[in-house]
C-alpha cells in the first residue's frame, strides 16, 4: 500500500522515525512545550493511508496531494469543538479586520448546531440586526443552497458578498412553526464598539456592541462624555446583550475599568502558556457609581467574562438570562506564511472559580424581555389634565402624559427598564441612609 501511494510513505516515515513535539506557535517562534516524547500509533496510520489511498485513486474527481491533506487537517479541527478551525489565507485576513472592527457581509456572528449556521447574536445596526435576525436563530439555507454538509468557513464565504447585493436566509426559530425568509442587503460592516447616553435624569447607559483591540479606551472616552454631560451621574447601566465577544485583553480592560482591584478572569489548559491570570489594576474610574449589567442568550465570551469579574467582585447587578456559555480560549498557531490553525487551548474561570463554558453566567436578577400592557382603563385623566384646575402651590405636577412615556420605554426595552428602576432605588436606598448633617 505505501508503494501505491510514495507521497504519503515519505510522510509516514517521518512519523515513525522522528519523536513527535507538541507546540505552541507564536507569529514570531515555535517552541516545545516539553521533553514528553510522543509516539504515533502505526496501526491508526496504517488505516489512515489505506483510507487516504482509496480515496486518493478512486474517487470520481481527481483532487491533489496538498487539497486532500488541507481536507483531512480541517476535518480533524472540526471534530474537536465548534470554535476550532483550520485557517487560510482568507480566514487569516478575516481575523485581522474582525478585530478592527470593520468587515463586509451581514453582521452576523455564527457558530454550527447539528450541521446547521446558528446565530449567536447579530450585530448592532447591521443589515441582519435590521433586518429582523435574532439570536439562537437556525439558518438552513442560504439563497437556495442547503446549509447542510457545509463547513461553517463555506457558509460564512457564501454570506458575504459585494454590498448591495442580496442574499434570502431560510431561517428556523423557536416558537415559529415553519421555517422562513427573511431577504437581507449586504453592506460593509463598520462595528461601532461602545457608545453611550443619559437615558433618563442622571442615569447613564453604555452599550458594547463587540470587544475590539480599542474598546476599553473608547469605554472610558465614553464614560468621560457622561460626566461632561451630567457630573451628578447616579447610577449606569452597561448593555452586554447579543454581545458575541472579541478580544480577551479588551474584556479585561472594560473589567478593570470598574474594579479597585482583584481578579478579573484567569485561564486553565494543557499548555503551560495557557495557565494565565488576568488581575485588575488599583483605581475605580467611575468611583463607585452604582452599576448594572445587562446580560442574555447572545451574551459570549468576553461579554461573559466582564459580567462574570463584576458580578464575583459583588461590583454590578446583573439583569437579564442566562448568557451563552462560550467559556474556552482559541489560540492561532501559525503553520505557513498564509496558513494556520485555530485551536481551542484553555478555558475561561471566573474570580471566584466558576467555569463559564457550557454553563454561562446566571444573572442576580432574571428578567425577560417583554412587552407589557398596562392595566387600567382606555382613557387614563388626572386631575391636572383638566382645563381650568387648581395650580398645585408647589409648583409640581404630573399629567397622564407622562406615564405614556414611562409605557413606552418599557414596551420598547423591558430589562431596560428594570435595571433602571433597580438603580432608581438603589440611589432611594443611599439617600435615605445618609445622614441628613451628610447631605449639606
Amino acid at each position: 500500500m505505501l508503494r501505491q501511494c510514495p507521497f504519503f510513505a515519505a510522510v509516514l516515515l517521518s512519523f515513525i522515525t522522528l519523536p513527535i513535539f507538541a507546540e505552541q506557535a507564536t507569529p514570531d517562534e515555535t517552541a516545545p512545550i516539553d521533553d514528553t516524547i510522543s509516539v504515533l500509533p502505526l496501526e491508526d496510520l496504517r488505516v489512515f493511508t489505506k483510507a487516504y489511498d482509496h480515496i486518493r485513486n478512486a474517487y470520481i474527481d481527481e483532487i491533489d496531494d496538498r487539497t486532500l491533506l488541507e481536507y483531512a487537517i480541517r476535518g480533524m479541527l472540526e471534530q474537536l469543538d465548534p470554535h476550532s478551525a483550520f485557517l487560510d489565507e482568507s480566514s487569516f485576513d478575516d481575523l485581522q479586520v474582525h478585530t478592527k472592527g470593520e468587515f463586509g457581509g451581514l453582521g452576523i456572528e455564527v457558530g454550527m448546531e447539528n450541521g446547521f449556521v446558528k446565530v449567536i447574536s447579530p450585530i448592532d445596526d447591521t443589515p441582519a440586526a435590521n433586518g429582523g435576525v435574532e439570536a439562537g436563530d437556525l439558518i438552513i439555507k442560504l439563497d437556495n443552497l442547503t446549509v447542510k454538509g457545509l463547513t461553517l468557513n463555506q457558509a460564512v464565504d457564501k454570506m458575504r458578498g459585494e454590498r448591495g447585493s442580496e442574499i434570502i436566509l431560510t431561517i428556523v426559530r423557536e416558537g415559529v412553526d415553519q421555517p422562513f425568509n427573511i431577504t437581507l442587503e449586504r453592506d460593509i460592516i463598520k462595528v461601532r464598539s461602545v457608545r453611550s447616553e443619559i437615558i433618563e435624569d442622571d442615569f447613564g447607559y453604555i452599550r458594547i456592541a463587540q470587544f475590539q483591540a480599542n474598546t476599553a479606551l473608547d469605554l472610558e472616552d465614553e464614560y468621560q462624555k457622561l460626566i461632561e454631560e451630567n457630573s451628578n451621574l447616579r447610577g449606569l447601566v452597561l448593555d452586554l446583550r447579543n454581545n458575541p465577544g472579541g478580544v480577551l485583553q479588551a474584556s479585561v480592560g472594560v473589567a478593570d475599568l470598574f474594579l479597585d482591584s482583584g481578579m478579573v478572569v484567569y485561564t486553565e489548559g494543557r499548555l503551560p502558556d495557557s495557565n494565565t491570570e488576568y488581575k485588575a489594576t488599583p483605581g475605580d474610574a467611575t468611583n463607585g457609581t452604582p452599576l448594572i449589567v445587562l446580560i442574555n442568550d447572545g451574551s459570549a465570551s468576553a461579554s461573559e467574562i466582564v459580567a462574570g469579574a463584576l458580578q464575583d467582585h459583588r461590583r454590578a447587578l446583573v439583569l437579564g438570562t442566562r448568557s451563552f456559555g462560550k467559556g474556552s480560549v482559541q489560540t492561532v498557531i501559525p503553520i505557513t506564511d498564509d496558513r494556520g490553525v485555530k485551536i481551542t487551548t484553555a478555558r475561561y474561570y471566573t474570580p471566584n472559580g466558576r467555569s463559564i463554558q457550557a454553563q454561562g453566567i446566571d444573572p442576580d436578577i432574571k428578567v425577560e424581555r417583554v412587552r407589557v400592557t398596562a392595566v387600567k382603563p382606555r382613557i387614563a385623566i388626572k386631575e391636572a389634565d383638566l382645563s381650568g384646575h387648581l395650580k398645585n402651590t408647589d409648583g409640581d405636577e404630573v399629567s397622564s402624559l407622562d406615564d405614556q412615556v414611562e409605557t413606552e420605554l418599557h414596551n420598547e426595552d423591558s430589562q431596560l427598564y428594570e435595571a433602571l428602576n433597580i438603580l432608581k432605588g438603589l440611589d432611594l436606598f443611599r439617600r435615605a441612609s445618609t445622614p441628613a448633617a451628610e447631605e449639606h
